[in-house]
């Protein structure tokens, strides 16, 4: 069973966030606004946090920050501020996803495990990376999927490690973009959509419906 921070200043989201969480045998912990979020959360033992980021206090997108310094739990925003650029903001802060209200519980289930999961990607002592079947070793510029060995280029190779990395989050393009090509290149999307189409071609079992990398429309890519 894993604690969940619940931050939203509507009680009865907060009973709804309960029930839906109560369904996989977590158990809610419920703030009304910033202050006590940040409270609860420098405490220790809680696994994820869910926000909103409409909160009477102060803004969501300033919470993400505070959190980040007194907690490393993952931050999943459950908002009605579903524009792409509120979305890109609250990612390159710092959150591992974004749920817009109003929400299906299924699919605030499905978005928790995804984060919850990210600590299953292990790097072992030899440096190597391991998400579900995919195996790489950074040091060697090698990657395999279920055992069958891959021949990425060096930008490919860099996007696959930065999401197998991240596994469960979403990275957004310009996170992307900087990490792989360099700051200058944050804007230079089609770069990042061509490395991910030829990686899809090496690592999908159907590439037109691809079920290990995962795209969020305007906003980035995530590894499932």
């Amino acid at each position: 069973m894993s604690r969940i921070l619940c931050v939203d200043d509507e009680p009865a989201i907060l009973r709804l966030l309960a029930v839906v969480l109560a369904a996989d045998g977590h158990e809610a912990v419920a703030a009304a606004n910033g202050r006590d979020a940040i409270a609860l959360a420098g405490r220790g033992g809680i696994d994820a946090v869910l926000l909103d980021l409409g909160l009477p206090d102060r803004d969501g997108l300033e919470l993400i920050a505070a959190l980040r310094k007194v907690s490393p739990a993952p931050i999943l925003i459950v908002s009605a501020r579903g524009e792409v650029a509120e979305k890109v903001a609250a990612l390159d802060l710092g959150a591992a996803d974004y749920i817009t209200k109003p929400f299906d519980g299924d699919e605030v289930r499905a978005r928790l495990r995804a984060a919850l999961r990210q600590s299953q990607t292990a790097r072992t002592p030899d440096g190597e990376l391991r998400h579900g079947s995919i195996r790489m070793l950074p040091d060697r510029h090698e990657a395999e999927v279920s055992g069958r060995q891959l021949s990425l280029t060096p930008k490919e190779y860099a996007v696959l490690q930065a999401l197998v990395e991240a596994a469960g989050r979403v990275l957004t393009h310009a996170a992307l973009l900087e990490r792989v090509w360099g700051k200058a290149h944050r804007g230079d999307v089609e770069y990042l959509r061509v490395a991910v189409r030829a990686l899809r071609l090496k690592i999908e079992s159907d590439p037109s419906r691809p079920e290990m990398i995962r795209n969020e429309p305007g906003i980035g890519y995530r590894l499932a």
